[in-house]
């Protein structure tokens, strides 16, 4: 596959609303499009290895060259884009071993998020409505599309950390989760793994309220590693979805 490529989801033909000079909480251009292609990128519409110019972005988003070098720079900065020499920008290229790591990173954040749960008074109560969430989803077999599903369990997941308190686990654990998001939607693909989700999601609530701080930890290792253990796949998967092919004609670049 050839990095000029181009998605269906945002062919060249595609129309997008301008950004408005300053957005309704005071955002700037800059800050709007690194916003608008962040999220692009997280989700594959812009996956590894496509080609973004200014030109491009100024006549996609009715905007000056100005902004869109600035939010190219914070992009860049932080890892979502990489400059070509003389021929603008390409979305960063990523690895299975990469994205291993970013499983890893979460697993460790998530561990001490249950340990520490489940070492203190943590009611029932701050749990409620993550244990009637997926005992509704388990009860309803749940009807949710796989990224609705996926939105669901990130929220499940950085619920936990909110209800620790600790904001610097939180803003890290959410920073990782931005770049799973299409690896968790590919993951509820798989039969069967709703079902063993809410299981999982259930019995690392129950522990917790038990202050069973091995029990705790097990039952999040176990969830957070079911989607590590697919990542290979999922990078193809996400790669055929983002361009529109089947998982067998896709050619690792």
């Amino acid at each position: 596959m050839q990095k000029s490529d181009t998605p269906k989801s945002y062919s060249s033909s595609s129309t997008v609303k301008p950004l408005s000079d300053q957005s309704e909480d005071g955002t700037g251009l800059a800050e709007q499009l690194v916003a608008a292609m962040r999220e692009r990128i997280v989700q594959w519409h812009y996956p590894p290895g496509y080609r973004i110019t200014e030109e491009d972005l100024c006549r996609e988003f009715g905007i000056s060259r100005s902004p869109v070098r600035e939010a190219l720079k914070v992009l860049a900065a932080n890892g979502f884009v990489e400059q070509l020499p003389r021929r603008g920008y390409a979305v960063r290229q990523l690895d299975v071993r990469e994205i291993e790591e970013l499983y890893e990173v979460r697993l460790a954040l998530e561990l001490m998020v249950v340990e520490r749960l489940a070492s203190r008074d943590t009611a029932a109560a701050e749990l409620e409505e993550a244990y009637r969430e997926w005992t509704a989803q388990l009860d309803n077999a749940s009807k949710a599309s796989n990224e609705e599903l996926a939105r669901l369990d990130e929220s499940f997941h950085e619920g936990l950390a909110k209800v620790l308190g600790n904001e610097t686990l939180l803003r890290e654990l959410q920073s990782i989760n931005k770049r799973l998001l299409i690896f968790r939607s590919i993951d509820f693909a798989r039969p069967g793994r709703v079902e063993e989700t809410c299981r999982q999601h259930l019995a690392v609530l129950d522990r917790i309220v038990a202050k069973d701080v091995a029990g705790a930890r097990i039952a999040m290792e176990r969830n957070i590693m079911a989607g590590c253990a697919i990542v290979e796949t999922s990078i193809a998967d996400a790669l055929a979805r983002a361009y529109g092919l089947k998982s067998r004609g896709v050619e690792h670049r």
